[in-house]
């Protein structure tokens, strides 16, 4: 494993202001593909008003909603955090408090706010072993104090199987080490989090409500964890981490179980539809998520160029080459990919010049 460097300031999809400062076209004419969000967010009802007029109460249930909604065991515990971003800031200094600095394994590619924390609280950042998701060798854990894995990966949307990955977890407690599993993405992978192993030692689970649910802006996510590890994230991120009216509206969510099932069917003919009209305009097989599909071409960004000309932004990535489609959120949205793919068979079609 070979430490590496990571910007200052990942980006991020959704840049769409700077799309529209750069192109010159007005924000209601994109078709914004850029972020691996549901396009059809879960129905937002209205907050009542004393919901705004009253500090956040820590013990108004959502905790245990947010369990049961996860199928975590009781030992589990839980903290309700403003999106996992906030607990992915956080962790790198409740592992120096407890353990100091040392070295950790984040995967390459994958989101880079990781390594990022990690590094700038002092930790050497490397990445993880590129076999090591399927060898049965595990001396590569040994070198490492945390792991940091997400899953399904994003941008890839590789899986590890459950299996790999508590053993993963078995050899690093056995030094004390952590596995972070980043999990933003999991819903549409059943069987592959690990919610039922949930309140292990060394174990922490990231979920957030801003992908499946499709409310980014809330900022709202949880932590499973052990007790201890829990309440130490608690001292660091201090009180009211999550706002009153972010906690009355996971507790909805979570809990409308009918609509997360028509959502999951929905996203899954999204999925297969976008698989679909990706090979039609010849571009290589897919990968990805529920959410967004990645696909790798030499001249990713090329056309990602081509396609904001024509106020469609997708997330270009250059290392490697590779382009991220969310999906679109209505019928008209989907038209207006489709022939826009059409145009650019040039470019998909012939990667390589002449």
């Amino acid at each position: 494993m070979t430490a590496f460097d990571l910007p200052e300031s990942p980006e991020h999809g959704g840049r769409l202001q700077a799309a529209i400062q750069r192109w010159g076209i007005p924000r209601e004419q994109w078709l914004d593909l850029s972020t691996g969000i549901n396009p059809v967010p879960w129905p937002v009802p209205a907050i009542p008003p004393e919901v705004w007029q009253r500090l956040p109460e820590p013990d108004d249930g959502l905790e245990e909603i947010i369990r049961c909604w996860a199928g975590a065991p009781e030992r589990a515990s839980c903290l309700p955090v403003a999106g996992s971003q906030a607990a992915i800031m956080a962790l790198p200094s409740v592992r120096t408090r407890a353990h100091g600095v040392g070295r950790v394994a984040v995967p390459v590619p994958g989101y880079r706010e990781h390594g990022h924390a990690w590094r700038r609280a002092g930790f050497e950042v490397v990445a993880i072993p590129e076999q090591a998701t399927e060898q049965d060798d595990l001396t590569w854990l040994d070198s490492v104090d945390v792991v940091v894995w997400i899953q399904p990966n994003n941008p890839t949307g590789q899986l590890v199987d459950p299996a790999r990955l508590l053993l993963w977890h078995q050899r690093l407690q056995a030094r004390g080490g952590w596995l972070v599993l980043d999990q933003a993405f999991v819903e549409g992978e059943p069987g592959f989090g690990l919610e039922p192993w949930a309140g292990a030692r060394g174990l922490i689970l990231l979920r957030s409500l801003g992908k499946f649910f499709g409310l980014a802006g809330m900022r709202a996510g949880a932590v499973l964890a052990s007790p201890e590890l829990t309440r130490a994230l608690a001292l660091e991120l201090g009180p009211w981490t999550v706002s009153g009216p972010a906690r009355y509206l996971m507790a909805r969510a979570l809990a409308d179980r009918a609509w997360q099932v028509e959502a999951r069917g929905r996203l899954q003919t999204s999925r297969l539809r976008m698989d679909g009209l990706l090979r039609k305009s010849g571009m290589p097989a897919a990968t990805g998520t529920l959410l967004f599909r990645t696909i790798h071409h030499e001249k990713a960004a090329q056309i990602a160029d081509e396609l904001a000309r024509r106020a469609i932004l997708v997330r270009w990535f250059d290392e490697p080459s590779a382009l991220r489609f969310g999906l679109p959120p209505d019928e008209p949205g989907w038209q207006r990919l489709e022939g826009a793919l059409s145009e650019l068979t040039y470019l998909i079609d012939h990667p390589h010049p002449g």
